[in-house]
């Protein structure tokens, strides 16, 4: 069954939004069986539209837009909807009285263009958006089918699983199924860990199944996909792809599925052997913290945090030493080494955790270049600081450091000897 996504909106070509909805939808719509064989992003230009709904309709056996249902100007996507399927717009009442009782709930003036919004073409299905004042609309045409969904995320979301997905396996009842399994590694590159660790999969691998690497700043994730016309029948040309790649991931590996995150698995580990943990963060300004308390029931690990950005911040706050700072400056092993003993020690916590650097694009200097930085860790245990280069972009840098900061305590935790990518601890 092909799909084909497109996407509206002049936003999302000159890059003033990422298109992260299509991305999603061809996640979502992969594992319901159907074959993501096009994905468009278009203007908010009417014959634009037309001509790629026509072309989308006449190879798919379904399309999904996104956009282009708001209020204002342009969006045109019902005008170009309404063109193609030769009807038109009418007041639904339902729709209007919804959006007026979310405007009068909100205390913000009903005004024409939102009167608009609750017009919809009379030769459609509405799908009621209970997120917002946009309804979903499904049409059908020969063969295909076609799904207008809202651009607002969470909005178009909540519509494909609760409307869209039920009614297309009523349509189009599953007679293969896919399915992947994700096994989420850190603290090591892709391809030391694809050449190097986990090797040649030729032996394990069949027609059936296929192997992806995909990596990012906090680590690399491995997708093992298979279609079959049964559950089990793909679980057991996986299996084996799994249990070789765990066999061989070992320490590497952090856990499996599709959105697990390094903050969640240290938690975990935080909350299994009742452990509290503190953040001292300069070049990251709170990045890390904000990661740990991004998972839900942080509180039961995670004791306080300081953004001592400052030196004087450090001094005060953290009690690192004034001669320490001048003689070797912020982004050293020294003051690591003092910021993470020092809000461990000042939040009473058994872990604390630092990060010094300089994370760009200026600062950097010969001996200590845009992209150093150093992350230090204290407990009862261990005190000791790695010294790690990255990038120019200060970003990524932001985001590296949390990454080996949260993947450095896992290892800690677990008792793992080697630190991410190979980082020696240095301590005093």
């Amino acid at each position: 069954m092909q799909c084909h996504i497109i996407s509206i909106g002049n936003e999302l070509l000159i890059g003033d939004t990422v298109n992260t909805n299509a991305s999603w939808l061809g996640r979502e719509l992969t594992e319901a069986g159907f074959d993501v064989s096009q994905i468009y992003t278009i203007s908010d230009d009417l014959e634009a539209m037309t001509s790629t709904l026509k072309s989308a309709l006449s190879k798919a056996d379904l399309v999904i837009t996104t956009g282009g249902l708001g209020p204002t100007h342009d969006d045109i996507t019902k005008k170009a909807v309404t063109e193609l399927f030769d009807c038109k717009l009418v007041v639904n009442e339902e729709v209007l009285n919804f959006i007026k009782k979310i405007f009068k709930k909100r205390n913000i003036p009903f005004s024409e263009s939102n009167y608009h919004q609750a017009e919809v073409p009379d030769c459609c299905e509405i799908l009621f958006n209970t997120q917002g004042t946009a309804p979903g609309l499904w049409f059908e045409r020969d063969k295909a089918i076609l799904v207008v969904l809202p651009g607002v995320p969470f909005e178009m979301k909540r519509l494909l699983k609760n409307k869209v997905l039920p009614k297309l396996s009523e349509r189009f009842p599953q007679k293969e199924f896919r399915h992947s399994h994700y096994i989420t590694t850190a603290g090591i590159g892709e391809s030391t860990l694809s050449d190097e660790i986990i090797g040649d999969l030729d032996p394990v691998l069949n027609d059936n199944v296929s192997v992806a690497y995909l990596p990012s700043p906090q680590g690399t994730r491995i997708r093992i996909s298979a279609r079959g016309h049964s559950v089990e029948e793909i679980e057991h040309h996986i299996q084996p792809v799994v249990d070789f790649i765990k066999k061989r991931g070992g320490k590497y590996i952090i856990g499996e599925g599709k959105d697990l995150g390094l903050a969640e698995v240290v938690g975990d580990l935080l909350r299994k052997y009742e452990l509290r943990i503190a953040t001292a963060e300069s070049c990251t300004g709170g990045y890390v913290a904000n990661a740990i308390t991004n998972v839900a029931g942080s509180s039961d690990y995670m004791q306080g945090g300081i953004v001592s950005y400052a030196n004087e911040v450090k001094i005060s706050q953290l009690g690192v030493s004034r001669q320490i700072l001048n003689k070797v400056g912020a982004v050293s092993k020294e003051v690591a080494l003092q910021m993470a003993k020092g809000v461990a020690e000042r939040l009473e916590s058994n872990i604390g955790i630092s990060t010094t650097g300089i994370a760009g694009p200026g600062g950097g200097t010969k001996e200590k270049p845009v992209g150093t930085v150093w992350i230090g860790f204290w407990s009862n245990e261990q005190h000791f600081a790695l010294k790690a280069h990255f990038t120019n972009d200060r970003l990524i840098n932001k985001e590296r450091t949390s990454a080996v900061a949260l993947e450095m305590v896992r290892r800690c935790i677990l008792k793992i000897k080697e630190m991410p990518y190979g980082l020696k601890k240095q301590s005093d």
